[in-house]
């Protein structure tokens, strides 16, 4: 780490903690107490960095909450296309955060790049008022929960969490080995060992009710393990694979479907009047078949035969509710 990398942490950790104690430094940053001392004196001598010690809560701190913005630091050395990219990067992560279940925590990190890219042609803020993300189907979740989650996740213990089914309507006390966080269709899901069923399983996080870090050790699973189970099947839902889809789309939809990812494992191809097959494994059918359904008279399916009756069957409801 260079010194120049060393004094934008030691800034970051105060802005983002308020208060942080010597020795946190000392053991983050792997550093001497001779290296902070020189550092926190440089920061204040030529930066003019209000940084002082709070001896009633035992840290470091700005000595008035408006310092931290103040203290500009010199830029890291990137170019202002790489700048630009992190400005593109961290707001797109702000844009998909319908939750809020991530901006706390990166809003330090805004403020040290909006320090890096200082005053360039293309500022900022600029880039966030012109750039937007619509959150189209994200669901309200828990913050307080997602900190939990994570913190299990990262510290590799077990979680005892309430789990509300919304399909089941049920409410559920579990106790999971937490694998791996994923952010899919504007919502996050945990992949998990749950212990209650002795499988692996997928769980929405705005239907975890409450979630609590277990002193046990999480058991690990594979990765290979993961991805079979996971990858296999279709959209959020778990499992091996045990049928194959094979859908029919107009030359219409195909001109979309024909450029969209299905499934990490799908093949598709034109015939010659112009319609689209695209084929697939899965296991469950819930999301797919709304999938299919979206897509109305664009596209047939051709097999399963279990799939196309169950689509004809949601067809002549829909149609029967407008009858």
């Amino acid at each position: 780490m260079s010194d120049m990398e060393r004094l934008h942490r030691i800034k970051y950790m105060i802005q983002a903690r308020k208060c942080v104690p010597k020795q946190a430094f000392l053991d983050e940053l792997e550093i001497s107490d001779a290296t902070f001392k020189r550092d926190l004196e440089y920061l204040r001598s030529r930066m003019n960095a209000s940084i002082i010690y709070d001896r009633y809560l035992g840290g470091y701190a700005f000595e008035h909450p408006q310092d931290e913005e103040k203290t500009e630091l010199p830029g890291l050395w990137f170019t202002e296309k790489e700048a630009t990219a992190l400005v593109l990067m961290q707001h797109l992560l702000s844009s998909l955060d319908q939750g809020g279940l991530i901006g706390p925590h990166i809003e330090p990190l805004s403020a040290i790049i909006d320090g890096i890219l200082g005053q360039s042609e293309t500022t900022a803020k600029e880039l966030r008022k012109r750039i937007k993300v619509l959150g189209m189907g994200s669901r309200k979740n828990n913050i307080d929960n997602f900190s939990e989650i994570g913190a299990a996740l990262l510290k590799r213990n077990r979680l005892d969490m309430e789990y509300y089914s919304k399909g089941k309507d049920e409410l559920t006390q579990r106790q999971v080995s937490p694998q791996r966080l994923i952010y899919y269709r504007e919502n996050w899901y945990l992949d998990a060992y749950c212990h209650l069923r002795n499988e692996l399983r997928s769980f929405a996080v705005d239907g975890i009710r409450r979630a609590v870090p277990g002193n046990a050790k999480a058991d690990d699973i594979p990765e290979k393990k993961l991805q079979e189970h996971f990858s296999e099947s279709y959209g959020i839902f778990s499992g091996k694979a045990t049928q194959r889809a094979k859908l029919r789309f107009t030359p219409e939809h195909a001109r979309w479907v024909a450029t969209e990812n299905w499934h990490g494992q799908q093949v598709g191809s034109f015939d010659k009047e112009g319609f689209y097959t695209l084929e697939f494994d899965y296991n469950q059918d819930p999301e797919l078949i709304m999938d299919i359904l979206k897509h109305g008279s664009g596209v047939e399916v051709l097999a399963p035969a279990s799939l196309k009756a169950k689509v004809r069957t949601e067809l002549k409801k829909a149609l029967d509710t407008y009858q």
